[in-house]
Protein backbone atom coordinates (compact mmCIF):
# COMPACT_ATOMS: atom_id res chain seq x y z
CA UNK A 1 0.00 0.00 0.00
CA UNK A 2 2.72 2.43 0.93
CA UNK A 3 4.68 1.53 -2.18
CA UNK A 4 1.72 2.24 -4.50
CA UNK A 5 1.20 5.62 -2.86
CA UNK A 6 4.84 6.64 -3.06
CA UNK A 7 5.98 5.32 -6.42
CA UNK A 8 4.46 6.90 -9.60
CA UNK A 9 3.40 4.43 -12.26
CA UNK A 10 6.28 5.40 -14.52
CA UNK A 11 8.76 4.13 -11.89
CA UNK A 12 7.13 0.73 -11.39
CA UNK A 13 8.20 -2.27 -13.41
CA UNK A 14 11.62 -0.97 -14.32
CA UNK A 15 14.45 -3.48 -14.44
CA UNK A 16 16.24 -1.80 -11.55
CA UNK A 17 13.19 -1.97 -9.28
CA UNK A 18 12.54 -5.60 -10.16
CA UNK A 19 16.18 -6.42 -9.49
CA UNK A 20 16.08 -4.59 -6.14
CA UNK A 21 12.87 -6.38 -5.18
CA UNK A 22 14.34 -9.77 -6.00
CA UNK A 23 17.48 -8.82 -4.12
CA UNK A 24 15.43 -8.02 -1.02
CA UNK A 25 13.70 -11.40 -1.19
CA UNK A 26 16.96 -13.29 -1.68
CA UNK A 27 18.67 -11.41 1.15
CA UNK A 28 15.75 -12.11 3.46
CA UNK A 29 15.98 -15.79 2.63
CA UNK A 30 19.77 -15.84 3.12
CA UNK A 31 19.59 -13.90 6.39
CA UNK A 32 16.95 -16.29 7.72
CA UNK A 33 19.11 -19.31 6.91
CA UNK A 34 22.18 -17.74 8.52
CA UNK A 35 20.17 -16.75 11.58
CA UNK A 36 18.95 -20.30 12.01
CA UNK A 37 22.47 -21.70 11.59
CA UNK A 38 24.00 -19.22 14.02
CA UNK A 39 21.33 -19.60 16.69
CA UNK A 40 21.56 -23.38 16.35
CA UNK A 41 25.30 -23.27 17.04
CA UNK A 42 24.89 -21.06 20.12
CA UNK A 43 22.09 -23.29 21.39
CA UNK A 44 24.11 -26.45 20.85
CA UNK A 45 27.10 -25.07 22.74
CA UNK A 46 24.84 -24.37 25.71
CA UNK A 47 22.67 -27.47 25.70
CA UNK A 48 25.33 -30.16 25.30
CA UNK A 49 26.39 -29.61 28.94
CA UNK A 50 22.69 -29.56 29.83
CA UNK A 51 22.26 -33.03 28.33
CA UNK A 52 25.36 -34.24 30.19
CA UNK A 53 23.94 -32.82 33.40
CA UNK A 54 20.64 -34.59 32.79
CA UNK A 55 22.45 -37.88 32.26
CA UNK A 56 24.47 -37.54 35.48
CA UNK A 57 21.35 -36.48 37.36
CA UNK A 58 19.30 -39.49 36.22
CA UNK A 59 22.16 -41.88 36.97
CA UNK A 60 22.70 -40.51 40.48
CA UNK A 61 19.01 -40.31 41.31
CA UNK A 62 18.53 -43.91 40.21
CA UNK A 63 20.97 -44.90 42.95
CA UNK A 64 19.57 -42.57 45.60
CA UNK A 65 15.84 -42.48 44.99
CA UNK A 66 15.02 -45.61 46.98
CA UNK A 67 17.37 -44.60 49.83
CA UNK A 68 15.58 -41.28 50.46
CA UNK A 69 12.22 -40.92 52.16
CA UNK A 70 9.27 -39.79 50.01
CA UNK A 71 8.97 -36.62 52.09
CA UNK A 72 12.63 -35.76 51.56
CA UNK A 73 12.36 -36.46 47.84
CA UNK A 74 9.24 -34.29 47.51
CA UNK A 75 10.86 -31.39 49.38
CA UNK A 76 14.09 -31.62 47.38
CA UNK A 77 12.36 -31.76 44.02
CA UNK A 78 10.11 -28.85 44.97
CA UNK A 79 13.20 -26.79 45.81
CA UNK A 80 14.83 -27.81 42.53
CA UNK A 81 11.71 -26.74 40.63
CA UNK A 82 11.79 -23.36 42.36
CA UNK A 83 15.44 -22.95 41.43
CA UNK A 84 14.76 -23.87 37.79
CA UNK A 85 11.86 -21.42 37.54
CA UNK A 86 14.13 -18.66 38.86
CA UNK A 87 16.76 -19.54 36.24
CA UNK A 88 14.13 -19.52 33.48
CA UNK A 89 12.85 -16.13 34.59
CA UNK A 90 16.36 -14.64 34.57
CA UNK A 91 17.21 -16.19 31.20
CA UNK A 92 14.04 -14.84 29.56
CA UNK A 93 14.67 -11.42 31.03
CA UNK A 94 18.26 -11.34 29.77
CA UNK A 95 17.34 -12.62 26.30
CA UNK A 96 14.50 -10.14 25.87
CA UNK A 97 16.66 -7.19 26.93
CA UNK A 98 19.41 -8.10 24.46
CA UNK A 99 16.90 -8.71 21.69
CA UNK A 100 15.29 -5.31 22.29
CA UNK A 101 18.70 -3.62 22.27
CA UNK A 102 19.52 -5.17 18.90
CA UNK A 103 16.03 -4.49 17.53
CA UNK A 104 16.40 -0.81 18.39
CA UNK A 105 19.63 -0.59 16.41
CA UNK A 106 18.09 -2.50 13.50
CA UNK A 107 14.87 -0.50 13.55
CA UNK A 108 16.72 2.80 13.35
CA UNK A 109 18.62 1.57 10.31
CA UNK A 110 15.43 0.23 8.71
CA UNK A 111 13.57 3.52 9.22
CA UNK A 112 16.46 5.42 7.67
CA UNK A 113 16.47 3.08 4.65
CA UNK A 114 12.69 3.35 4.29
CA UNK A 115 12.77 7.14 4.39
CA UNK A 116 15.55 7.20 1.81
CA UNK A 117 13.66 4.85 -0.50
CA UNK A 118 10.54 6.97 -0.24
CA UNK A 119 12.51 10.12 -0.98
CA UNK A 120 14.29 8.53 -3.98
CA UNK A 121 11.14 6.72 -5.15
CA UNK A 122 13.22 3.55 -5.55
CA UNK A 123 13.74 0.52 -3.30
CA UNK A 124 17.53 0.75 -3.65
CA UNK A 125 18.08 1.94 -0.05
CA UNK A 126 15.89 -0.83 1.33
CA UNK A 127 17.76 -3.35 -0.78
CA UNK A 128 21.01 -2.09 0.71
CA UNK A 129 19.59 -2.45 4.22
CA UNK A 130 18.57 -6.07 3.71
CA UNK A 131 21.87 -6.81 2.01
CA UNK A 132 23.67 -5.56 5.13
CA UNK A 133 21.43 -7.72 7.31
CA UNK A 134 22.26 -10.79 5.22
CA UNK A 135 25.98 -10.00 5.51
CA UNK A 136 25.60 -9.49 9.25
CA UNK A 137 23.89 -12.82 9.78
CA UNK A 138 26.42 -14.59 7.57
CA UNK A 139 29.22 -13.08 9.63
CA UNK A 140 27.84 -14.32 12.94
CA UNK A 141 26.99 -17.76 11.53
CA UNK A 142 30.12 -18.43 9.47
CA UNK A 143 32.74 -15.64 9.48
CA UNK A 144 33.06 -15.37 13.24
CA UNK A 145 33.47 -19.14 13.87
CA UNK A 146 36.09 -19.27 11.10
CA UNK A 147 38.05 -16.41 12.71
CA UNK A 148 37.87 -18.15 16.10
CA UNK A 149 39.22 -21.40 14.64
CA UNK A 150 41.95 -19.53 12.74
CA UNK A 151 43.40 -17.98 15.93
CA UNK A 152 44.40 -21.39 17.32
CA UNK A 153 48.08 -21.26 16.19
CA UNK A 154 48.55 -17.90 17.95
CA UNK A 155 46.76 -18.77 21.20
CA UNK A 156 48.47 -20.55 24.08
CA UNK A 157 51.86 -22.09 24.76
CA UNK A 158 52.00 -24.83 22.11
CA UNK A 159 54.47 -26.92 24.06
CA UNK A 160 54.53 -29.41 21.19
CA UNK A 161 56.69 -26.94 19.24
CA UNK A 162 59.59 -27.46 21.63
CA UNK A 163 60.17 -23.75 22.37
CA UNK A 164 59.76 -24.19 26.13
CA UNK A 165 62.21 -26.41 28.01
CA UNK A 166 60.78 -29.36 29.96
CA UNK A 167 62.69 -29.19 33.26
CA UNK A 168 60.95 -31.98 35.16
CA UNK A 169 57.79 -34.09 35.28
CA UNK A 170 55.86 -36.35 37.63
CA UNK A 171 53.11 -38.88 36.99
CA UNK A 172 50.65 -35.99 36.98
CA UNK A 173 52.37 -32.76 35.88
CA UNK A 174 55.01 -31.38 33.55
CA UNK A 175 57.23 -28.44 34.51
CA UNK A 176 58.15 -26.12 31.63
CA UNK A 177 60.45 -23.11 31.57
CA UNK A 178 58.74 -20.39 29.55
CA UNK A 179 60.87 -18.99 26.72
CA UNK A 180 60.83 -15.19 26.13
CA UNK A 181 59.06 -13.94 23.02
CA UNK A 182 61.11 -10.75 22.73
CA UNK A 183 64.21 -11.00 20.60
CA UNK A 184 67.44 -10.43 22.46
CA UNK A 185 66.01 -11.22 25.90
CA UNK A 186 68.07 -13.82 27.75
CA UNK A 187 66.81 -15.51 30.91
CA UNK A 188 69.10 -14.64 33.84
CA UNK A 189 69.91 -17.96 35.45
CA UNK A 190 70.91 -16.21 38.68
CA UNK A 191 67.71 -14.17 38.91
CA UNK A 192 64.84 -14.98 41.25
CA UNK A 193 62.65 -17.68 39.64
CA UNK A 194 58.86 -17.82 39.65
CA UNK A 195 56.58 -20.85 39.49
CA UNK A 196 53.06 -20.33 38.12
CA UNK A 197 50.19 -22.69 39.00
CA UNK A 198 47.33 -22.26 36.51
CA UNK A 199 43.72 -23.26 37.20
CA UNK A 200 42.70 -26.87 36.70
CA UNK A 201 39.43 -26.41 34.77
CA UNK A 202 40.41 -23.41 32.65
CA UNK A 203 43.86 -24.72 31.76
CA UNK A 204 47.27 -23.10 31.34
CA UNK A 205 46.84 -21.57 27.88
CA UNK A 206 44.87 -18.57 29.11
CA UNK A 207 48.16 -17.49 30.73
CA UNK A 208 49.74 -17.39 27.26
CA UNK A 209 46.86 -15.52 25.67
CA UNK A 210 48.52 -14.09 22.55
CA UNK A 211 52.30 -14.32 23.03
CA UNK A 212 53.04 -13.00 19.55
CA UNK A 213 51.08 -9.83 20.38
CA UNK A 214 52.96 -9.37 23.71
CA UNK A 215 49.79 -10.21 25.61
CA UNK A 216 50.70 -13.12 27.84
CA UNK A 217 50.78 -13.29 31.63
CA UNK A 218 53.55 -15.89 31.81
CA UNK A 219 55.66 -14.19 29.15
CA UNK A 220 55.40 -10.90 31.07
CA UNK A 221 57.84 -12.42 33.57
CA UNK A 222 59.99 -14.23 31.02
CA UNK A 223 60.38 -11.12 28.87
CA UNK A 224 61.91 -9.36 31.89
CA UNK A 225 64.60 -12.04 31.97
CA UNK A 226 63.24 -13.98 34.96
CA UNK A 227 63.32 -17.79 34.94
CA UNK A 228 59.61 -18.43 34.60
CA UNK A 229 58.18 -21.89 35.17
CA UNK A 230 54.65 -23.16 34.72
CA UNK A 231 53.15 -26.38 36.02
CA UNK A 232 50.99 -28.04 33.38
CA UNK A 233 48.58 -30.96 33.83
CA UNK A 234 49.10 -34.08 31.79
CA UNK A 235 46.20 -35.41 29.70
CA UNK A 236 43.70 -36.65 32.28
CA UNK A 237 41.94 -39.10 29.95
CA UNK A 238 45.14 -41.14 29.57
CA UNK A 239 46.79 -40.51 32.96
CA UNK A 240 45.34 -42.69 35.73
CA UNK A 241 47.66 -41.11 38.32
CA UNK A 242 46.09 -37.73 37.57
CA UNK A 243 42.57 -39.11 37.66
CA UNK A 244 43.06 -40.26 41.26
CA UNK A 245 45.26 -37.37 42.41
CA UNK A 246 44.73 -35.93 45.90
CA UNK A 247 45.58 -32.60 47.46
CA UNK A 248 48.59 -34.25 49.07
CA UNK A 249 49.83 -35.36 45.64
CA UNK A 250 49.46 -31.78 44.44
CA UNK A 251 51.59 -30.49 47.33
CA UNK A 252 54.28 -33.16 46.94
CA UNK A 253 54.60 -32.62 43.19
CA UNK A 254 54.84 -28.87 43.76
CA UNK A 255 57.60 -29.45 46.31
CA UNK A 256 59.52 -31.61 43.84
CA UNK A 257 59.28 -28.91 41.19
CA UNK A 258 60.38 -26.21 43.63
CA UNK A 259 63.40 -28.31 44.58
CA UNK A 260 64.30 -28.71 40.90
CA UNK A 261 64.01 -24.95 40.33
CA UNK A 262 66.05 -24.16 43.45
CA UNK A 263 68.76 -26.54 42.30
CA UNK A 264 68.83 -24.89 38.87
CA UNK A 265 68.99 -21.28 40.10
CA UNK A 266 70.05 -21.26 43.74
CA UNK A 267 67.37 -18.70 44.53
CA UNK A 268 64.17 -18.86 46.61
CA UNK A 269 61.02 -19.15 44.53
CA UNK A 270 58.04 -16.86 44.12
CA UNK A 271 54.91 -19.03 43.99
CA UNK A 272 52.16 -17.59 41.81
CA UNK A 273 48.67 -19.08 41.57
CA UNK A 274 46.07 -17.90 39.07
CA UNK A 275 42.34 -18.39 39.76
CA UNK A 276 41.80 -21.87 41.25
CA UNK A 277 45.54 -22.44 41.13
CA UNK A 278 45.93 -19.72 43.76
CA UNK A 279 43.83 -21.57 46.33
CA UNK A 280 45.68 -24.83 45.67
CA UNK A 281 49.00 -22.98 46.00
CA UNK A 282 47.85 -21.53 49.33
CA UNK A 283 46.99 -25.00 50.63
CA UNK A 284 50.41 -26.26 49.56
CA UNK A 285 52.15 -23.40 51.37
CA UNK A 286 50.15 -23.85 54.57
CA UNK A 287 50.85 -27.60 54.61
CA UNK A 288 54.54 -26.92 55.29
CA UNK A 289 55.70 -28.90 52.26
CA UNK A 290 57.25 -25.81 50.65
CA UNK A 291 59.15 -24.54 53.70
CA UNK A 292 62.63 -23.33 52.74
CA UNK A 293 61.73 -23.35 49.05
CA UNK A 294 59.22 -20.50 48.59
CA UNK A 295 59.75 -17.03 50.05
CA UNK A 296 57.02 -14.99 48.31
CA UNK A 297 53.44 -15.54 47.19
CA UNK A 298 51.21 -14.01 44.49
CA UNK A 299 47.59 -14.84 43.78
CA UNK A 300 45.53 -13.43 40.92
CA UNK A 301 41.70 -13.49 40.91
CA UNK A 302 41.83 -16.52 43.22
CA UNK A 303 38.75 -17.64 45.20
CA UNK A 304 40.00 -17.76 48.79
CA UNK A 305 36.59 -17.97 50.46
CA UNK A 306 33.88 -18.93 47.99
CA UNK A 307 31.12 -18.46 50.54
CA UNK A 308 31.55 -14.71 50.05
CA UNK A 309 30.77 -14.98 46.34
CA UNK A 310 27.58 -13.11 45.51
CA UNK A 311 26.98 -15.14 42.37
CA UNK A 312 28.19 -18.72 42.56
CA UNK A 313 27.69 -19.11 46.30
CA UNK A 314 24.13 -17.82 45.91
CA UNK A 315 23.54 -20.33 43.12
CA UNK A 316 24.85 -23.21 45.25
CA UNK A 317 22.86 -22.15 48.31
CA UNK A 318 19.63 -22.07 46.30
CA UNK A 319 20.12 -25.72 45.42
CA UNK A 320 18.50 -28.17 47.85
CA UNK A 321 21.30 -29.84 49.92
CA UNK A 322 20.53 -33.16 48.24
CA UNK A 323 21.65 -31.82 44.85
CA UNK A 324 24.62 -29.75 46.04
CA UNK A 325 26.79 -32.81 45.60
CA UNK A 326 29.69 -33.56 43.26
CA UNK A 327 28.15 -36.90 42.28
CA UNK A 328 25.80 -34.95 40.02
CA UNK A 329 28.78 -33.75 37.98
CA UNK A 330 30.95 -36.87 37.99
CA UNK A 331 32.10 -38.66 34.86
CA UNK A 332 32.95 -42.35 34.92
CA UNK A 333 35.91 -43.24 32.73
CA UNK A 334 36.30 -46.57 30.89
CA UNK A 335 38.91 -47.72 33.44
CA UNK A 336 36.41 -47.21 36.29
CA UNK A 337 37.97 -44.04 37.70
CA UNK A 338 35.70 -41.09 38.37
CA UNK A 339 36.57 -37.47 37.54
CA UNK A 340 34.71 -34.16 37.64
CA UNK A 341 33.40 -33.20 34.21
CA UNK A 342 35.17 -29.95 33.29
CA UNK A 343 32.63 -29.08 30.60
CA UNK A 344 29.87 -29.30 33.17
CA UNK A 345 31.87 -27.27 35.69
CA UNK A 346 32.20 -24.51 33.11
CA UNK A 347 28.47 -24.71 32.46
CA UNK A 348 27.74 -24.09 36.15
CA UNK A 349 29.45 -20.70 35.81
CA UNK A 350 27.16 -19.96 32.85
CA UNK A 351 24.12 -20.83 34.96
CA UNK A 352 25.35 -18.41 37.60
CA UNK A 353 25.10 -15.61 35.00
CA UNK A 354 22.25 -17.14 33.00
CA UNK A 355 20.80 -13.76 32.01
CA UNK A 356 23.95 -13.09 29.96
CA UNK A 357 24.84 -16.64 28.88
CA UNK A 358 21.52 -18.01 27.65
CA UNK A 359 21.97 -18.72 23.90
CA UNK A 360 19.63 -15.98 22.66
CA UNK A 361 21.31 -13.32 24.81
CA UNK A 362 24.83 -14.45 23.79
CA UNK A 363 23.82 -14.56 20.11
CA UNK A 364 22.42 -11.03 20.00
CA UNK A 365 25.28 -9.71 22.13
CA UNK A 366 27.79 -10.91 19.54
CA UNK A 367 25.51 -9.73 16.73
CA UNK A 368 25.54 -6.25 18.23
CA UNK A 369 29.34 -6.26 18.06
CA UNK A 370 29.17 -6.51 14.27
CA UNK A 371 25.99 -4.45 13.86
CA UNK A 372 27.84 -1.40 15.16
CA UNK A 373 30.26 -1.77 12.26
CA UNK A 374 27.52 -1.39 9.64
CA UNK A 375 27.22 2.31 10.45
CA UNK A 376 30.33 3.51 8.67
CA UNK A 377 32.77 1.72 10.96
CA UNK A 378 33.59 -1.21 8.72
CA UNK A 379 37.04 -1.75 7.16
CA UNK A 380 37.73 -0.23 3.76
CA UNK A 381 37.29 -3.59 2.03
CA UNK A 382 33.69 -3.74 3.22
CA UNK A 383 34.25 -6.74 5.50
CA UNK A 384 33.89 -6.94 9.25
CA UNK A 385 36.60 -6.27 11.82
CA UNK A 386 37.23 -9.21 14.16
CA UNK A 387 39.82 -8.42 16.80
CA UNK A 388 42.32 -11.09 17.78
CA UNK A 389 41.31 -10.51 21.38
CA UNK A 390 37.68 -11.44 20.72
CA UNK A 391 38.68 -14.43 18.61
CA UNK A 392 41.19 -15.72 21.18
CA UNK A 393 38.79 -15.28 24.11
CA UNK A 394 36.08 -17.21 22.31
CA UNK A 395 38.55 -19.91 21.26
CA UNK A 396 39.50 -20.30 24.93
CA UNK A 397 35.86 -20.39 26.06
CA UNK A 398 34.94 -23.01 23.47
CA UNK A 399 37.97 -25.30 23.73
CA UNK A 400 39.72 -24.94 27.09
CA UNK A 401 37.62 -26.91 29.57
CA UNK A 402 39.30 -29.86 31.27
CA UNK A 403 38.13 -32.64 33.52
CA UNK A 404 39.72 -32.65 36.96
CA UNK A 405 40.36 -35.13 39.78
CA UNK A 406 37.52 -35.55 42.24
CA UNK A 407 39.73 -34.96 45.28
CA UNK A 408 40.86 -31.60 43.89
CA UNK A 409 37.26 -30.73 43.05
CA UNK A 410 36.24 -31.49 46.63
CA UNK A 411 38.79 -28.94 47.85
CA UNK A 412 37.23 -26.22 45.70
CA UNK A 413 33.72 -27.40 46.58
CA UNK A 414 34.52 -27.11 50.28
CA UNK A 415 35.86 -23.58 49.84
CA UNK A 416 32.53 -22.50 48.31
CA UNK A 417 30.39 -24.13 50.98
CA UNK A 418 32.36 -23.67 54.22
CA UNK A 419 33.87 -20.28 55.15
CA UNK A 420 37.33 -19.66 56.57
CA UNK A 421 37.00 -19.93 60.35
CA UNK A 422 37.36 -16.99 62.70
CA UNK A 423 40.91 -18.02 63.58
CA UNK A 424 41.97 -18.25 59.90
CA UNK A 425 41.66 -22.01 59.37
CA UNK A 426 40.72 -23.17 55.87
CA UNK A 427 37.84 -25.64 55.35
CA UNK A 428 40.24 -28.31 54.02
CA UNK A 429 43.05 -30.39 55.51
CA UNK A 430 46.24 -31.80 53.98
CA UNK A 431 48.30 -34.65 55.41
CA UNK A 432 45.73 -34.87 58.19
CA UNK A 433 46.59 -31.40 59.46
CA UNK A 434 44.58 -28.15 59.56
CA UNK A 435 45.69 -25.28 57.31
CA UNK A 436 45.82 -21.87 58.99
CA UNK A 437 46.54 -18.58 57.24
CA UNK A 438 48.66 -17.26 60.10
CA UNK A 439 51.41 -19.70 59.15
CA UNK A 440 52.39 -17.32 56.34
CA UNK A 441 52.99 -14.61 58.93
CA UNK A 442 55.13 -16.98 60.99
CA UNK A 443 57.22 -17.78 57.90
CA UNK A 444 57.40 -14.07 56.92
CA UNK A 445 56.18 -14.77 53.41
CA UNK A 446 54.97 -11.57 51.69
CA UNK A 447 51.72 -11.99 49.78
CA UNK A 448 50.36 -9.92 46.89
CA UNK A 449 46.67 -10.40 46.10
CA UNK A 450 45.49 -9.14 42.70
CA UNK A 451 41.78 -9.00 41.89
CA UNK A 452 39.49 -7.63 39.19
CA UNK A 453 37.29 -4.70 40.16
CA UNK A 454 34.48 -5.90 37.88
CA UNK A 455 35.14 -9.62 38.24
CA UNK A 456 31.76 -11.35 38.46
CA UNK A 457 33.31 -14.83 38.72
CA UNK A 458 35.68 -14.31 41.67
CA UNK A 459 34.37 -11.19 43.31
CA UNK A 460 36.51 -8.81 45.35
CA UNK A 461 35.16 -10.12 48.67
CA UNK A 462 36.03 -13.69 47.70
CA UNK A 463 39.60 -12.85 46.70
CA UNK A 464 40.34 -10.59 49.68
CA UNK A 465 39.07 -12.87 52.46
CA UNK A 466 42.62 -13.42 53.84
CA UNK A 467 42.83 -9.68 54.63
CA UNK A 468 40.73 -10.42 57.72
CA UNK A 469 43.56 -12.50 59.14
CA UNK A 470 46.83 -11.20 57.64
CA UNK A 471 48.53 -8.07 56.45
CA UNK A 472 48.76 -8.52 52.69
CA UNK A 473 49.43 -6.23 49.77
CA UNK A 474 46.42 -5.72 47.53
CA UNK A 475 46.37 -4.60 43.89
CA UNK A 476 43.03 -3.95 42.16
CA UNK A 477 42.89 -4.22 38.38
CA UNK A 478 40.13 -2.75 36.20
CA UNK A 479 37.81 -5.07 34.25
CA UNK A 480 37.01 -8.69 34.93
CA UNK A 481 38.31 -12.16 35.64
CA UNK A 482 40.82 -12.69 32.83
CA UNK A 483 41.82 -9.05 32.21
CA UNK A 484 45.11 -9.48 34.11
CA UNK A 485 46.05 -12.25 31.68
CA UNK A 486 44.74 -10.49 28.57
CA UNK A 487 44.35 -6.71 28.61
CA UNK A 488 46.92 -5.82 31.26
CA UNK A 489 49.59 -8.33 30.23
CA UNK A 490 50.42 -6.00 27.34
CA UNK A 491 53.52 -4.08 28.47
CA UNK A 492 52.22 -0.75 27.17
CA UNK A 493 48.77 -1.05 28.77
CA UNK A 494 47.51 1.38 31.41
CA UNK A 495 48.00 -1.24 34.13
CA UNK A 496 51.11 -3.01 32.85
CA UNK A 497 52.05 -5.91 35.08
CA UNK A 498 55.64 -4.70 35.44
CA UNK A 499 54.65 -1.18 36.51
CA UNK A 500 53.08 0.76 39.33
CA UNK A 501 49.73 2.30 38.49
CA UNK A 502 46.62 3.93 39.87
CA UNK A 503 46.12 6.44 42.63
CA UNK A 504 47.36 3.91 45.16
CA UNK A 505 50.63 3.41 43.28
CA UNK A 506 49.75 -0.29 43.12
CA UNK A 507 52.31 -2.88 42.08
CA UNK A 508 51.56 -5.37 39.34
CA UNK A 509 52.66 -8.97 39.96
CA UNK A 510 55.74 -8.64 37.75
CA UNK A 511 56.74 -5.40 39.55
CA UNK A 512 56.28 -7.17 42.88
CA UNK A 513 58.60 -9.96 41.74
CA UNK A 514 61.14 -7.50 40.30
CA UNK A 515 61.35 -5.68 43.64
CA UNK A 516 61.88 -8.96 45.49
CA UNK A 517 64.70 -9.85 43.09
CA UNK A 518 66.31 -6.44 43.58
CA UNK A 519 66.12 -6.81 47.37
CA UNK A 520 67.83 -10.20 47.19
CA UNK A 521 70.58 -8.76 45.01
CA UNK A 522 71.12 -5.89 47.47
CA UNK A 523 71.25 -8.28 50.42
CA UNK A 524 73.72 -10.55 48.63
CA UNK A 525 76.07 -7.71 47.56
CA UNK A 526 78.29 -7.71 50.71
CA UNK A 527 78.86 -11.44 50.32
CA UNK A 528 79.96 -10.97 46.72
CA UNK A 529 82.79 -8.55 47.62
CA UNK A 530 84.65 -11.06 49.79
CA UNK A 531 85.67 -13.40 46.95
CA UNK A 532 86.79 -10.38 44.97
CA UNK A 533 89.19 -9.19 47.73
CA UNK A 534 90.54 -12.70 48.18
CA UNK A 535 91.17 -13.05 44.48
CA UNK A 536 93.07 -9.76 44.45
CA UNK A 537 95.26 -10.87 47.36
CA UNK A 538 96.20 -14.15 45.68
CA UNK A 539 96.58 -12.64 42.24
CA UNK A 540 93.76 -14.75 40.76
CA UNK A 541 92.62 -12.31 38.09
CA UNK A 542 90.05 -14.66 36.53
CA UNK A 543 88.27 -15.13 39.84
CA UNK A 544 88.29 -11.36 40.37
CA UNK A 545 86.71 -10.78 36.96
CA UNK A 546 84.06 -13.44 37.61
CA UNK A 547 83.05 -11.87 40.93
CA UNK A 548 82.90 -8.41 39.38
CA UNK A 549 80.77 -9.69 36.53
CA UNK A 550 78.35 -11.32 38.96
CA UNK A 551 78.05 -8.11 40.97
CA UNK A 552 77.53 -5.87 37.94
CA UNK A 553 73.93 -4.83 37.41
CA UNK A 554 72.80 -6.00 40.83
CA UNK A 555 72.47 -9.65 39.75
CA UNK A 556 72.64 -12.42 42.28
CA UNK A 557 74.61 -15.54 41.38
CA UNK A 558 73.28 -18.98 42.27
CA UNK A 559 74.53 -19.91 45.69
CA UNK A 560 74.15 -23.66 45.53
CA UNK A 561 74.30 -23.65 49.33
CA UNK A 562 71.07 -25.57 49.95
CA UNK A 563 68.05 -24.75 52.03
CA UNK A 564 69.88 -23.02 54.84
CA UNK A 565 71.17 -20.24 52.61
CA UNK A 566 67.78 -19.98 50.98
CA UNK A 567 66.01 -19.54 54.29
CA UNK A 568 68.43 -16.77 55.25
CA UNK A 569 67.72 -14.90 52.03
CA UNK A 570 64.00 -15.40 52.52
CA UNK A 571 64.07 -13.52 55.81
CA UNK A 572 66.07 -10.70 54.22
CA UNK A 573 63.73 -10.32 51.25
CA UNK A 574 60.47 -10.47 53.16
CA UNK A 575 59.90 -6.72 52.88
CA UNK A 576 61.93 -5.05 50.14
CA UNK A 577 62.62 -1.36 50.65
CA UNK A 578 60.88 -0.42 47.43
CA UNK A 579 57.67 -2.18 48.32
CA UNK A 580 54.51 -0.15 48.62
CA UNK A 581 52.96 -0.14 52.07
CA UNK A 582 50.75 -3.21 52.43
CA UNK A 583 47.16 -2.93 53.47
CA UNK A 584 46.39 -3.15 57.15
CA UNK A 585 44.63 -6.12 58.67
CA UNK A 586 41.07 -6.30 57.44
CA UNK A 587 41.53 -3.23 55.25
CA UNK A 588 42.67 -2.92 51.67
CA UNK A 589 44.23 0.17 50.05
CA UNK A 590 41.98 2.85 48.68
CA UNK A 591 40.62 1.92 45.30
Amino acid sequence: MAASQQYPSEHRGTAEEVRDGLSILMDLFTATQSYAAGMSRYTTDFFIPFLLSSHYFQRTEADRMLAATPANTYKSYLGLLDNNIELMDRSLDGASKMLMAYAQVGLDAFNAAWDQSCADKTPAALAGYFRRQAELMDQIAHGYPEAIAAIAPEFGFHFERGEHVLLDETDRFRLYRVAPTLKGVQLRSDAKPILILPPYVLGANILAFLPGEQRSYAHSFANQGFPTYIRVLKEIDTTPALQTMTGEDDALDTRRFCEAILKAHGQPITLNGYCQGGFNALCNLLSGQLDGLVDAFITCVSPMDGTRSKGLSRFLHRLPPRFNDLDYGTKRLPNGNRVADGQLMGWVYKLKSIEHEIPAAAFFRDLMMFARQTNGNRPSDGGFEISKTAAALNYWLQNERFDLPLAITRISHASYNVPISADGTLPVRLFGKPLNLKRLKEKQIPWLICYGIHDDLVEKETALAPCDHLEVEVTPFPKGHVAIATSWSAPDSACGLHTRFGEGNYRGPVRFHMDLDAALATAAAPRKRAPKRKAAATGDKSASKTAAKQTRGGKTPGSGKGKGATAKRTRTAAKPKSAAAPSKKGRSPKR
